[in-house]
């Protein structure tokens, strides 16, 4: 039989239950296996499971752990950051309002090419889209393209700003382009070597202007289609250059 502390008589049905046929005003605790009907009250607690089959309604929760839909009837004020799972998608299918946003600009990450004077410039999705290389530290042989998404038919953005040696000489050449090898290693996928298409219809030459910025960006279109197989991807590459101090005149 279940244990019932109230303040006033509780019926009890035929299986020995309570039972509120009317109602009852409840200052106790009540503790029962067995719960049938509304439930109406300022606070609840439960130790064991809570099956509910219809919809839950809540409000001024501070935390939701959610492992399915969440939808919101007026809208969801994130301060913090939205976290996806590896492998999948966070969807916005209405009007989506994010103030105070920020880019996250990193730093290239570069490893030598065995037996070569140039580097390999790694760019990781995980990190960020914008980038930047000091030519400084070494001409760019390959660029390497890491973890961006695989989920669907879309495009993924890479923009890297170069800032050329003290002498002028990193990149300038066809030869020597970016875009001439790029690996790409797509988000659970292993990697592949591919080329860059430009305008040019040859490779992005930087600047010869010592410590010019030039502003490269690489969108790898994914078709949708599969995505272990080198044909279903291209880069694309557009490069803005010279980009130094202008001398102001009167």
């Amino acid at each position: 039989m279940s244990k019932i502390q109230v303040d006033t008589i509780v019926n009890k049905n035929d299986n020995g239950a309570p039972s509120f046929p009317y109602g009852a005003s409840v200052t106790g605790v009540i503790t029962a296996t067995t719960f049938s009907g509304n439930i109406t009250g300022v606070a609840a607690t439960f130790t064991g499971n809570v099956s509910i089959a219809g919809t839950l309604t809540y409000e001024d929760v501070t935390n939701v752990d959610s492992v399915g839909l969440i939808t919101a009837r007026t809208g969801i004020e994130v301060t913090g950051i939205i976290t996806a799972r590896a492998g999948t998608a966070v969807t916005f299918t209405g009007g989506v309002d994010i103030s105070n946003a920020v880019e996250t600009v990193s730093t290239a990450s570069t490893y030598a090419i065995s037996g070569a004077s140039v580097v390999v410039l790694e760019c990781n999705a995980q990190s960020g889209t914008v980038f930047t290389h000091n030519l400084s530290s070494g001409n760019v042989g390959i660029v390497s393209l890491r973890n961006f998404p695989v989920t669907k038919n879309s495009v993924t953005t890479f923009t890297i700003l170069f800032t050329q040696n003290s002498a002028g000489t990193g990149n300038t050449t066809a030869a020597t382009g970016i875009g001439t090898n790029i690996t790409l290693t797509p988000l659970g996928v292993s990697g592949f070597s591919t080329s860059a298409r430009v305008s040019t219809a040859s490779t992005i030459t930087l600047s010869t202007t010592a410590n010019d910025v030039d502003i490269v960006t690489l969108a790898v279109h994914y078709n949708g289609s599969g995505t272990g197989s080198n044909s279903n991807y291209r880069v694309f590459g557009t490069n803005n250059t010279g980009y130094r101090l202008g001398s102001i005149r009167p």
